[in-house]
Parts: C-alpha cells; structure tokens; sequence
C-alpha cells in the first residue's frame, strides 16, 4: 500500500469495496461479501448520513499542543463545542500541562464561495501559529473549499515557509464517501505526509555504546497501540497492564498523542490495532515505509479475542508460554467473578450497534455470557468482519445490518426481534431508550472494556441495568418515535437495493 505521494487517500468504497447497505443473515453477509456482492448496494431512501468530517475531528480534537482549522462554514466546526470540555479533561489525564481543545474556524460564506476561501485559510494559519504557538496546525478541509476547488495544498505550502508550527492538510470533506470510516484514512494519511519523515535525522548522538545498546534494546521491545478516541484511559490502562505482565514497553497514540509521538512511532519494533477498521491505513503505510510489521487480526474485547490479540503479539516476540501461563491466571479470576451475573443474563435476548468490528467482538462476549444474539447493526461492513464472523456459529443465523445511522431500520427491527438490551454508541442508543428497550454503551471515554477487567467491568454494569429497567420502560410508555405503525409491520430492510449486482473482483 503507497498512496502517500497523493494528496488524499482514496475513499473506502473504492479501497476496500466496502458495503453501507446490508440487511439479512450473518453468514450470507460473509458469503456475498467473499463473492464481491456487498460494494454497490444502496437505499432507496435513507434517513441520515455520518459526515466523515466530524468523526475526523473525533481523532484530532484529542491530539494534544495543536490548533484544529476547520476550513469551511462556520457550522462544519460547531460540533467542536460540545467536545471542548471534554476534550480537555481526557488531555489532562494524560498531560497536566494541555491546554485542552483550540480550534479556529475560517467561516466561508456568500463571498468566499463565489471568490474563494483561500485568504481566509492563509489569515487563519499564521493568527493560530502567532497566538498559540502549537507544535502543529491541523486543517480540516470540509464541503465548501472543496466544492469551489480552493487549493488547500498550496496554501499549505507557501504558511509553512512563514510559520513555526508543522501544518497537516486532512482532506475529509463529506460528500465524498457514504464510508464514516474513510474519515480515519484521512487523519492518518495527514499524519503520515506531515509528521513523520523517511529522512534521518541529522543529529549528533553524544550517549555512551552502553546507552545506545540500551535504547535499541528497549525499542526492540516496545509496540505501538494504536487506540480510537472512544476508548477510555481506563481502557489504556489495562492494555498497558496486560503487555507489562509480558515485559513489553507501548507508545499509545493517535488519540491524545503528542506529535512528535507519530516520529518516535517508526522506532518501534511493532504496530498493534486494537481494531482494523480504524488502523488499517496506519499500520500498512508503516510497514511499506518503515518497514514496521503489525497485528490487527482482532480487538481485546471478550474473553476469546482479548486471549487472541495477546497471543499474536506474544508470537511475534516468542514468548507464548509466558503469555498462556497469563492468560489461564487472568481467565480463572475472571470466572470467578462472572459467577454471580451468569443467572441474570441467563436466556436475555441482545441487538448489537456501532462499528463492525466491536459489534461482532461484542457478539462473541454477549454470548459468552449467556445472552443470545438475535441482531448486530455495523455502521459499515468490510473483510475484515468475514474471519470473526465466520468462527461464530451462534449468530450464524442472526440478523445482520448494514447501516450508517438510519433509526428507521433500528426501530423495525426493535420492533420485530424484541431484544432485552441494546448495547450500542450514544446516539443509537437514544432511538433504542424511546420504545423501552434498556441500553448499555458499547464505549465510552468514561468507562472500562478492554481485556479481562473490561469484561468483568461491562458484565457488572449490564447487570445493573437489566436488574432495574424502569426509566427505559417508563420512557418507552411516554415516548413515541416519528414513523407510522404500518412500517413496523414492513420488511426493516425493504428500502435497501441490491439492484442488478455483479460479482466484483
């Protein structure tokens, strides 16, 4: 994979010919996915849309010394507030010293559009790298510019002369891809052009052969954990518990790095994803570039993919026994302290939203646990779904959808299945809350559910909320949702349109 020398990252659809339409079983996903017959399906109406801009800035708001440009109408940057604060407060967790989220919008309108938002951009460059100082300008380029043709790369070319601070064009502009997830490829083919070089540094090295020996020792045992902005520090924090229990050192970025981090990134002897949707991008472009190899095989959710992802990394530096004699010691506790929840969620029926790889991990937990899965809802669906869907018999059969948003297809299918839990991202959940169905979060930035404790952790919470449902049955009583009651009588999925599609290569 090469495509750093362009100035953006082809979208999704056409990377990885992933699917945004899918609605049937789970293993005739896998099966049409293999035959090439998922890219290309649509809707014949849809209902809402994730633009790729805003879960870009889900990554780059967290990044800590940076001003955010967001190029475009001032209502492309106005999800930002709503994220400041916390932004802030997860920055601080990890550096006191962060001043939190700065931002600066270059708020095109009538005149920009007919004339050009170039000046704007250039003004806004040199006004945030003179009172901020940072030690990078990220700008987000949105509709608008792109849209008028405004030439963000020259801008950037002519600031960076007269500038400080590193300047990261990310082209994200949401009109582009019906993939959200095109939005990660973005930041990161930023990053990649911008902060991190191939060219060695030329600097004098005055340390000793001793401490030399040492450092390229410790890289040779260090690995990079690439995270996503909903994980929590908590999350971090039993990652880093698990690979110390290894003898392992870990950089954790993107979120909430540094950027001088991304350089410091090609020193370490391996990439580990804790979920391919986000970092395959990354890690390929890493190891063509640096040669650098990578696992992002599974995600340390549940017991069965917590105990794979730490294998595959102990594999690579040979020490599998060590890392079984761990795991069998982890587990063991862990069933323990599962013991008294098992009776609870005994027979509960579960639906499953958020992105593709955490549904299908959350399935293998859910089940894991006792609840039966009767449905998943990915936000998108790609081959990296087909290996963990494939080992999972018990929701072989299960219903599988494929859709960015799209409530209307959420509340059919509540309607119809009957869940006793919806696990699922915040914004789902809301739909799910309103027809009385209790909810738990898939992540949240609060919150532990990564590795053993994480299991535990999320069992103890679902518990609780299965134990007590009456704000949710209260709400669903008194609350009702905009769609007429002859569409729950309908097929949730007769809007999607296969069409006359052939099998792609």
């Amino acid at each position: 994979m090469d495509y750093i020398r362009e100035k953006a990252p082809p979208v999704r659809e056409d990377r990885l010919k992933a699917c945004s339409a899918y609605g049937g079983s789970c293993c005739s996903l896998v099966d049409k996915g293999r035959k090439g017959c998922l890219n290309g399906i649509d809707r014949k109406f849809a209902q809402t849309q994730i633009c790729q801009l805003n879960l870009s800035l889900a990554i780059i708001n967290t990044i800590r010394d940076i001003v955010v440009i967001v190029h475009g109408p001032i209502g492309c940057a106005g999800g930002s507030l709503a994220q400041a604060g916390v932004n802030k407060n997860f920055k601080q967790l990890r550096d006191s010293t962060s001043r939190g989220l700065l931002w600066v919008n270059t708020n095109l309108g009538e005149n920009e559009v007919i004339n050009g938002g170039e000046n704007n951009l250039r003004e806004a460059i040199l006004y945030a790298d003179k009172e901020f100082r940072p030690s990078a300008i990220v700008i987000v380029n949105s509709c608008v510019p792109a849209i008028i043709g405004d030439d963000v790369d020259s801008v950037v070319e002519q600031a960076q002369k007269e500038v400080e601070a590193k300047i990261v064009p990310v082209h994200c502009e949401g009109f582009k891809t019906k993939i959200a997830a095109t939005a990660y490829d973005a930041v990161y083919h930023g990053i990649l052009r911008s902060l991190i070089t191939t060219e060695p540094a030329q600097v004098q090295d005055t340390r000793d052969e001793f401490e030399i020996l040492q450092e390229k020792y410790r890289a040779s045992r260090t690995i990079n954990v690439l995270n996503v902005s909903s994980m929590s520090r908590i999350d971090e924090y039993e990652l880093v518990r698990l690979l110390k229990a290894l003898d392992l050192n870990l950089n954790i970025l993107p979120c909430y790095a540094h950027p001088e981090d991304f350089q410091k990134a090609t020193e370490s002897a391996l990439n580990v994803s804790i979920c391919a949707t986000h970092d395959d991008y990354f890690s390929e472009h890493l190891k063509t570039l640096f040669n650098i190899p990578f696992i992002l095989r599974t995600i340390p959710i549940g017991v069965k993919y917590t105990n794979r992802w730490l294998l595959d990394i102990a594999k690579f530096f040979d020490i599998e026994k060590q890392a079984q004699q761990f795991i069998d010691q982890e587990v063991k506790l862990l069933e323990e302290g599962l013991a008294p929840f098992r009776e609870i969620f005994k027979g509960k029926r579960a639906l499953i939203g958020g992105g593709e790889i955490r549904v299908i991990a959350n399935a293998e937990l859910l089940t894991y646990l006792g609840f039966e899965v009767v449905g998943l809802r990915a936000y998108h669906y790609d081959q990296f779904g087909d290996e963990m869907l494939d080992e999972q018999a018990a929701i072989e059969q299960a219903t599988f959808n494929v859709a960015t948003g799209q409530p209307f297809e959420q509340a059919n299918l509540i309607a119809k299945l009957k869940p006793d839990l919806f696990v699922g991202h915040v914004g789902g959940n809301v739909w799910a809350a309103k027809q009385g169905i209790p909810c738990a979060p898939l992540f949240h930035q609060s919150q532990l559910f990564l590795g053993y404790a994480g299991i535990y952790e999320f069992a103890r919470r679902v518990a609780r909320i299965l134990k007590n449902p009456s704000f949710n049955r209260s709400l669903g009583a008194n609350s009702q949702l905009p769609y007429f009651d002859n569409w729950y009588k309908k097929d949730a999925f007769s809007y999607i349109d296969e069409g006359d599609l052939q099998i792609r290569a």
